[in-house]
Protein backbone atom coordinates (compact mmCIF):
# COMPACT_ATOMS: atom_id res chain seq x y z
CA UNK A 1 0.00 0.00 0.00
CA UNK A 2 1.26 3.29 -0.56
CA UNK A 3 2.36 5.68 2.00
CA UNK A 4 -0.35 8.63 2.31
CA UNK A 5 2.21 11.33 2.39
CA UNK A 6 3.53 9.98 -0.91
CA UNK A 7 0.02 10.27 -2.66
CA UNK A 8 -0.38 12.79 -4.99
CA UNK A 9 -2.81 12.17 -6.98
CA UNK A 10 -5.90 10.30 -6.33
CA UNK A 11 -8.97 8.48 -8.96
CA UNK A 12 -12.11 7.84 -7.45
CA UNK A 13 -14.26 5.42 -9.30
CA UNK A 14 -17.82 3.69 -9.30
CA UNK A 15 -20.39 2.24 -11.15
CA UNK A 16 -21.88 5.33 -12.48
CA UNK A 17 -20.07 8.53 -11.50
CA UNK A 18 -23.20 9.64 -9.70
CA UNK A 19 -23.34 9.06 -5.71
CA UNK A 20 -19.72 7.25 -4.29
CA UNK A 21 -17.08 8.71 -6.70
CA UNK A 22 -18.24 12.39 -6.69
CA UNK A 23 -18.92 12.32 -2.85
CA UNK A 24 -15.18 10.76 -2.67
CA UNK A 25 -13.53 13.53 -4.90
CA UNK A 26 -15.69 16.37 -3.07
CA UNK A 27 -14.23 15.16 0.69
CA UNK A 28 -11.22 14.37 -0.41
CA UNK A 29 -10.87 18.11 -1.87
CA UNK A 30 -12.03 19.25 1.01
CA UNK A 31 -10.18 17.30 3.12
CA UNK A 32 -6.92 18.06 1.41
CA UNK A 33 -6.92 20.93 -0.79
CA UNK A 34 -4.83 21.28 -4.02
CA UNK A 35 -2.30 19.31 -2.34
CA UNK A 36 -3.66 16.07 -3.40
CA UNK A 37 -5.22 15.97 -7.53
CA UNK A 38 -7.77 14.41 -6.98
CA UNK A 39 -11.12 13.22 -9.53
CA UNK A 40 -13.80 10.31 -9.55
CA UNK A 41 -15.08 8.43 -12.92
CA UNK A 42 -17.38 5.43 -13.35
CA UNK A 43 -17.70 2.64 -15.03
CA UNK A 44 -20.36 3.50 -17.34
CA UNK A 45 -22.21 6.69 -17.94
CA UNK A 46 -24.45 8.20 -15.18
CA UNK A 47 -26.76 10.94 -14.15
CA UNK A 48 -26.64 13.56 -11.65
CA UNK A 49 -28.87 12.61 -8.33
CA UNK A 50 -30.47 15.13 -6.43
CA UNK A 51 -30.07 13.32 -2.86
CA UNK A 52 -26.31 13.70 -3.21
CA UNK A 53 -26.55 16.84 -3.85
CA UNK A 54 -28.84 17.63 -0.83
CA UNK A 55 -27.04 15.17 1.65
CA UNK A 56 -23.47 17.06 0.53
CA UNK A 57 -24.97 20.69 0.26
CA UNK A 58 -25.47 19.96 4.44
CA UNK A 59 -22.15 19.75 4.90
CA UNK A 60 -21.42 22.99 2.78
CA UNK A 61 -20.16 21.16 -0.42
CA UNK A 62 -21.94 21.59 -3.40
CA UNK A 63 -22.35 19.11 -6.18
CA UNK A 64 -25.03 20.64 -8.37
CA UNK A 65 -23.04 21.02 -11.29
CA UNK A 66 -21.42 17.58 -10.97
CA UNK A 67 -21.30 16.09 -14.69
CA UNK A 68 -20.67 12.39 -15.00
CA UNK A 69 -17.81 11.03 -16.65
CA UNK A 70 -16.68 7.56 -17.51
CA UNK A 71 -13.45 6.03 -17.29
CA UNK A 72 -13.19 7.14 -21.86
CA UNK A 73 -13.21 10.41 -20.43
CA UNK A 74 -10.25 10.80 -18.29
CA UNK A 75 -8.05 13.42 -19.55
CA UNK A 76 -4.98 12.42 -17.82
CA UNK A 77 -4.60 8.57 -16.38
CA UNK A 78 -1.48 8.82 -14.85
CA UNK A 79 -2.57 8.38 -10.88
CA UNK A 80 -0.46 7.31 -8.17
CA UNK A 81 -3.85 5.78 -6.38
CA UNK A 82 -7.21 4.75 -8.02
CA UNK A 83 -9.82 3.70 -5.23
CA UNK A 84 -12.36 1.44 -6.51
CA UNK A 85 -15.90 1.82 -4.87
CA UNK A 86 -17.89 -1.26 -6.75
CA UNK A 87 -16.76 -4.76 -7.65
CA UNK A 88 -17.50 -3.49 -11.15
CA UNK A 89 -15.00 -0.11 -10.85
CA UNK A 90 -12.46 -2.63 -9.38
CA UNK A 91 -12.26 -4.93 -12.39
CA UNK A 92 -11.79 -1.78 -14.39
CA UNK A 93 -9.24 0.17 -11.98
CA UNK A 94 -7.25 -3.35 -12.36
CA UNK A 95 -7.70 -3.48 -15.78
CA UNK A 96 -6.63 0.28 -16.46
CA UNK A 97 -3.33 0.28 -14.01
CA UNK A 98 -1.96 -3.35 -15.68
CA UNK A 99 0.47 -1.42 -17.35
CA UNK A 100 0.88 1.51 -15.23
CA UNK A 101 3.23 1.93 -11.86
CA UNK A 102 -0.46 2.64 -10.21
CA UNK A 103 -1.84 1.33 -6.93
CA UNK A 104 -5.48 -0.06 -6.57
CA UNK A 105 -7.42 -0.07 -3.23
CA UNK A 106 -10.81 -1.42 -3.26
CA UNK A 107 -13.70 -0.09 -1.17
CA UNK A 108 -16.27 -1.83 -1.48
CA UNK A 109 -19.25 1.09 -0.17
CA UNK A 110 -22.77 0.77 -0.33
CA UNK A 111 -24.89 2.27 -3.28
CA UNK A 112 -27.43 4.06 -1.40
CA UNK A 113 -29.39 4.29 -4.91
CA UNK A 114 -30.41 0.30 -4.35
CA UNK A 115 -32.45 1.28 -1.43
CA UNK A 116 -35.94 2.05 -1.24
CA UNK A 117 -38.56 3.92 0.87
CA UNK A 118 -39.33 7.32 1.94
CA UNK A 119 -37.70 10.63 1.00
CA UNK A 120 -36.43 10.49 4.72
CA UNK A 121 -35.40 6.91 4.65
CA UNK A 122 -33.00 7.61 1.24
CA UNK A 123 -31.53 10.42 2.56
CA UNK A 124 -30.34 9.31 5.66
CA UNK A 125 -28.74 6.17 3.45
CA UNK A 126 -27.26 8.45 1.16
CA UNK A 127 -25.70 10.46 4.51
CA UNK A 128 -24.45 7.49 5.71
CA UNK A 129 -22.63 6.43 2.69
CA UNK A 130 -21.36 9.98 3.05
CA UNK A 131 -20.00 9.51 6.54
CA UNK A 132 -18.46 6.47 5.80
CA UNK A 133 -16.64 7.61 3.21
CA UNK A 134 -15.41 10.47 5.57
CA UNK A 135 -14.13 8.53 8.14
CA UNK A 136 -12.16 6.43 5.93
CA UNK A 137 -10.70 8.91 3.63
CA UNK A 138 -10.03 10.72 6.44
CA UNK A 139 -7.72 7.63 7.87
CA UNK A 140 -6.55 6.64 5.07
CA UNK A 141 -4.75 10.36 4.40
CA UNK A 142 -4.69 11.80 7.66
CA UNK A 143 -5.47 15.68 7.75
CA UNK A 144 -2.03 17.39 8.90
CA UNK A 145 -2.59 20.75 10.32
CA UNK A 146 -6.07 21.05 9.67
CA UNK A 147 -8.25 21.54 5.89
CA UNK A 148 -6.33 23.20 3.95
CA UNK A 149 -9.52 24.21 2.18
Amino acid sequence: MLDAAHVTSVLFACTYNSIRSPMAEALMKRFHGHRIFVDSVGVREGEPDPFVVTVMDEIGIDLSRHRCKTFDFLEDTSFDLVISLSPEAQHRAVEMTRTTACDVEFWNTLDPSMIDGSRETRLAIYRQVRDILSAQIKKRFPIIGGPTV
